[in-house]
């Protein structure tokens, strides 16, 4: 699933195609996505100025000058297309009155398209639980010491919480902590001060350098150009399990990126660098 840097990059693309745009036409293929897309999402889209964009989470929101926001989530395998042809899948379609198209492609129907007022987008059902940004000043050492109190589940599985913090997932969060020469098995709750406020800097430079490189791209994940982001290539220790940590001087001091399994989720760090 796309994590934050890779949503953030989609966002930044369609703001740039689309804001201050009117449009013309839209149209839906089929409803049918992980939840129905409800009825009036064409009505509202056709004919209205894009206003803006916002990013929170994993979520996009296009903002429309009447008032009303069409939220996307991409899912699995969404993305989201500029001035291509239309492709298989493809679910909604806009066209500007200035001739640019914009479509949603989901293959798997994991994906979401929803209405939602825009003073009102914090209370929708599926932004209403999130935590703070990561990149705002809402994540602070302070905050993530409650959140974290009395937390034993590994730090790893804690960042996943997107009630926690919003938008981190399975690849970002193994960067973080190996940048942040914390162990992904640590009990969140005996973290000190000190290496919590490492992490938060851990996760923020992590997620800068990823938005800078347009993402990483694994599967389905392409920029709405269609060029691929190019953060897998900076990957410390992400799908490298046996290869050598940077910071290690390898074999037999160092045995290498190590891959374990927490949550059923793929978990990398390097022993010696993360004790």
């Amino acid at each position: 699933m796309p994590e934050l840097p890779e949503v953030e990059t989609v966002m930044r693309g369609l703001d740039v195609a689309l804001t201050g745009h009117i449009i013309a036409h839209a149209a839906l293929a089929r409803r049918d996505l992980r939840w129905a897309v409800p009825d009036g999402v064409v009505q509202a889209l056709t004919g209205a100025r894009v206003a803006g964009f916002r990013r929170r989470g994993k979520y996009i929101l296009l903002r429309l000058d009447h008032g009303a926001s069409l939220l996307i989530h991409l899912g699995m395998s969404g993305r989201m297309t500029i001035d291509q042809a239309p492709q298989p899948h493809q679910h909604l379609t806009l066209r500007t009155a200035s001739g640019r198209q914009i479509g949603f492609v989901d293959p798997r129907r994991f994906g979401a398209l929803d209405l939602v007022a825009t003073h009102a987008e914090n209370q929708h059902w599926l932004l209403a639980k999130l935590g703070p940004e990561p990149l705002e000043r809402g994540l602070t050492p302070a905050y993530l010491a409650r959140a974290l109190a009395r937390k034993s589940t590994p730090i790893k599985i804690a960042l996943l919480d997107q009630g926690l913090i919003a938008g981190i997932g399975n690849i970002y969060a193994s960067e973080a902590l190996h940048r942040a020469r914390i162990n992904p098995t640590t009990p969140a709750d005996q973290l000190s001060r000190k290496q919590l406020t490492t992490l938060i800097a851990a996760i923020r430079e992590t997620l800068k350098d990823a938005i800078a490189a347009g993402g990483s791209s694994l599967r389905d994940y392409a920029q709405p150009s269609g060029e691929l982001g190019y953060f897998q290539h900076a990957w410390r220790v992400y799908d490298r399990a046996g290869q050598p940590c940077a910071q290690c001087p390898g074999p037999p001091q160092c045995p290498g990126i190590t891959r374990i399994v927490q949550s059923n989720r793929a978990t990398y760090y390097c022993p010696r660098s993360q004790p």
